[in-house]
């Protein structure tokens, strides 16, 4: 299990990018600064497994974010695929239901000690109530990433992945050592972007957070490490 030891190591940097070699330089760049990386569908499918077996082979703790959703033996063997990589966290999608969250859980567990921790994802981050809604699922933000994490939990997952804004609920619904992985989060000093529920990393922390995803106001930074300092900095102040 990824370790908190000080400040910046609940911070996962979202290498979301096509460029393999630039993605491998600033991981490098920020090793020591940060807790880890996150590689997404972005830079998977530009660089694939190897790109995953490069950057984790310089040390640096990975959350392969692939979202998996689909049927229960197609989910398990995607995560067996993902154990030689020895990625620290992998996600799917808890609204892919019990069956499918038992069988990744399951298929994790083959990693042994180094096994990745399953996450769930809930809402997604970009998703307003309106949005929600769009999809057919009525009621409020809040009760379906509850409803979720629970399911979530019952069938084995470690935790979820999920906005700042729900976690005072979740940690009510699911308790204090289901790890919460928190995105859209955004330093006061950045902008928003594309993400709708937001909030900044020392306010994440003190909700309750275990790990928090940051993207762009690190990668996008005209100086990285000193973006990512500048985070550590703020999650030491409180």
């Amino acid at each position: 299990m990824h370790e908190i030891r000080k400040p910046g190591d609940r911070v996962f940097v979202a290498l979301d990018m096509q460029d393999v070699e630039r993605a491998a330089s600033l991981a490098l760049r920020l090793q020591g600064h940060v807790g880890g990386v996150k590689v997404g569908k972005e830079l998977f499918m530009a660089g694939g497994p190897a790109a995953v077996g490069r950057i984790a082979a310089l040390g640096m703790p990975v959350f392969l974010d692939l979202k998996w959703h689909d049927i229960p033996n197609t989910v398990a063997s995607a995560v067996r695929a993902a154990l030689p990589l020895k990625p620290a966290f992998v996600n799917i999608h808890a609204a892919g239901g019990g069956s499918m969250i038992r069988a990744a859980a399951q298929a994790a567990l083959e990693g042994g000690e180094d096994r990745p921790r399953l996450l769930a994802v809930t809402v997604l981050t970009s998703l307003s109530q309106e949005d929600l809604a769009d999809t057919g699922v009525p009621g409020a933000v809040e009760d379906q990433v509850v409803r979720l994490a629970r399911l979530a939990q019952a069938n084995g997952a470690d935790g979820v992945v999920c906005s700042a804004h729900e976690i005072a609920a979740l940690r009510a619904a699911c308790g204090g050592q289901f790890t919460l992985m928190v995105p859209g989060i955004r330093p006061a000093w950045a902008i928003p972007g594309d993400q709708k529920r937001v909030m900044t990393p020392a306010e994440a922390v003190a909700a309750g957070a275990d790990y928090l995803v940051i993207g762009r106001p690190i990668t996008g930074a005209e100086n990285p490490v000193a973006a990512a300092r500048r985070v550590e900095d703020e999650l030491a102040a409180g």
